[in-house]
Order: structure tokens, then C-alpha cells, then sequence
């Protein structure tokens, strides 16, 4: 029984991801972002994780991002430190 219920809530918790996943995409600042670097990459660092292109810290709008605020996220510089949810 207790196999299960972790089962269940292990499928429960992949479900939550790629629903935030999709969200992210949907609502995602990172390309208004002065950090952001275009290079063909997926953006919403925060749930992909960090960027290979973006090698400079040039401002962090992170904070103000509602994928930021949906997914209580507590950090910024995604595209560096890589992803927190």
C-alpha cells in the first residue's frame, strides 16, 4: 500500500513539472532579460536549466517574472546557476 501512494505521488509530481514546464515556456521574460544572449536554446532557465551561451552578467529581471512568482522561486541568474524548480 505504501508502494503505492509514493508511486501516485510520484506520477503526481512529474505531471506538476510538465505542466510548469509549459507554463514556463508560455510566460517566460528571459529574452527581455540584458543577461539574455539569442543562440537557439530553449529560454525559462529557471525550470531548463542554465544557458551554454550566456557567459555575462548584465542584469537580472528573474524576480519580476511570473514564472518566478507561480513556481515561489527564490533565486535570479538562471541562465547561470541553473535551474531551481
Amino acid at each position: 500500500m505504501r508502494t503505492r501512494i509514493l508511486g501516485s505521488m510520484s506520477i503526481l509530481k512529474i505531471k506538476m513539472k510538465k505542466e510548469d514546464k509549459k507554463f514556463a515556456e508560455e510566460m517566460c521574460v528571459c529574452r527581455n532579460c540584458p543577461s539574455f544572449k539569442e543562440c537557439k536554446e530553449k529560454i525559462a532557465y529557471c525550470v531548463i536549466g542554465k544557458s551554454k551561451c550566456i557567459k555575462e552578467r548584465n542584469g537580472c529581471i528573474c524576480g519580476g517574472c511570473p514564472v518566478h512568482a507561480k513556481l515561489n522561486l527564490s533565486s535570479g541568474y538562471y541562465c547561470f546557476s541553473g535551474k531551481e524548480a
